[in-house]
């Protein structure tokens, strides 16, 4: 059983949060290991892991890059240690990012790093921009536009993984 199946959702990027919250509540209740205490040990051990598994799902469907992720992963686009191939342009910009980011290191400017910082947020909100369209209202799709939708969303995701180590990094300056 899948996280939107636990909640009785849809497979979507924008669940309702209102729902999620509304259902995580419910099966907290339901399945709080303290109302089960006098249940045989096998029930207990169900009921933990009915608990636990609520616990995932609310984490996962309230974040919204876990649940790109988890979306990703249920519909067998990304495998732990894949070695995916970002676009050629992404990586000169990156490269251009990193160059500046190790000038930095050497000669530490303000100046340049607010310039570096403006610079990565900039391509971050066009990403999110991008991602926003492409997940908006994806469950109307034809089933072929949505895999081609979702190859789209897979590339976006690996692009902002690469820019939260590049913020971390600008975050230690």
């Amino acid at each position: 059983m899948d996280y939107f199946e636990l909640y009785g959702l849809p497979v979507t990027f924008n669940p309702d949060q209102k729902v999620v919250k509304q259902k995580f509540y419910e099966l907290s209740k339901k399945f709080h290991p303290d109302f089960h205490i006098n249940e045989s040990a096998e029930k207990q051990e169900e009921v933990l892991l009915m608990s636990t598994m609520n616990n995932k799902a609310y984490q996962v469907l309230t974040d919204p890059q876990k649940r790109l992720h988890y979306i990703l992963e249920l519909k067998g686009l990304i495998q732990e240690g894949e070695n995916y191939v970002l676009p050629q342009s992404f990586l000169m910009d990156m490269m251009e990012v990193n160059e500046a980011l190790m000038d930095l290191e050497f000669e530490p400017d303000a100046a340049k790093l607010l310039e570096v910082r403006m610079s990565v947020d900039e391509i971050e909100k066009g990403l999110f921009d991008e991602l926003s369209v492409l997940t908006t209202g994806f469950e109307a799709l034809p089933e072929a536009e949505q895999q081609e939708s979702l190859l789209k969303i897979k590339d976006i995701y690996y692009r902002n993984k690469y820019l939260l180590r590049i913020g971390e990094t600008l975050s230690k300056k």
